[in-house]
């Protein structure tokens, strides 16, 4: 699965926004005036500690817009086409910086309305500040979607049962936690998560936790479908 390149991002934002065009999609923002919104391939912005990308990475795209309350309220309406391949990983980021042993607690907190039609999945994207792991904790999915790799079996942790996927991409080794069953809000764990990783699997050391994101990885929404993060939180100590 080439989800790993959303890790060109960094380099993506560097280079002037690619406007799209699918002014369409503000239509599909709350009543009230969005604080932001952005219809840009790479539109991104910062609100109260959180940066929120638009992220159309993958190929054979269609139109994408999002919108933005605050940084942990907004939402996306997308229209891709009905095809493979992932498109997009729009999202909102918290930076943590910290070495798994420095930190005492990490967690997040997430309220969706989803579509149920289409293929995506709502999940957090976390990595190391060397972009050389990534921890993706998928907490639904709908449609034709699956991770990167090979089973691993079932493991409670962080509140939630998960069936753990391994794989590499070429560029960075890829946990992936795949929930048992798909929530639309709850409160995730995520520190117990990574020292499974770290101390009982041995997958990586004491890495430090750079970017915890959450979003809507998207396949197809063929003739538009909305995506929204009523409220997130994500915590650390």
């Amino acid at each position: 699965m080439a989800t790993r390149e959303r890790s060109r991002l960094l380099t993506a934002l560097l280079a002037p926004a690619l406007a799209l065009g699918a002014t369409v999609g503000l239509a599909s923002a709350p009543a009230q005036a969005a604080v932001w919104n952005s219809c840009d391939q790479w539109g991104n912005t910062t609100l109260n500690g959180y940066t929120l990308y638009n992220n159309i990475w993958g190929s054979g795209t269609g139109s994408q817009c999002i919108w933005a309350n605050s940084g942990t309220n907004w939402g996306v309406w997308a229209n891709h086409p009905n095809t493979g391949g992932i498109k997009s990983y729009p999202n909102a980021k918290k930076v943590v910086n910290k070495p798994i042993t420095s930190l005492s607690s990490l967690t997040s907190s997430y309220n969706v309305t989803v579509p149920s039609s289409g293929a995506y999945n709502t999940s957090y994207d976390i990595w190391d500040t060397g972009y050389k792991y990534e921890v993706m904790l998928w907490v639904n999915k709908t449609g034709a979607v699956g991770p990167l790799g090979s089973s691993q079996g079932s493991v409670t942790l962080g509140g939630s049962t998960w069936t753990v996927y391994k794989g590499n991409n070429g560029s960075n080794d890829v946990f992936s936690f795949i929930r048992s069953s798909n929530s639309s809000s709850g409160t995730v764990n995520i520190l117990p998560i990574l020292k499974w990783i770290k101390d009982t699997k041995g997958w990586f050391g004491n890495v430090t936790i750079g970017d915890v994101q959450f979003g809507y990885e998207i396949t197809s929404s063929s003739g538009g479908l909305d995506f929204t993060t009523n409220s997130l939180t994500v915590s650390s100590g």
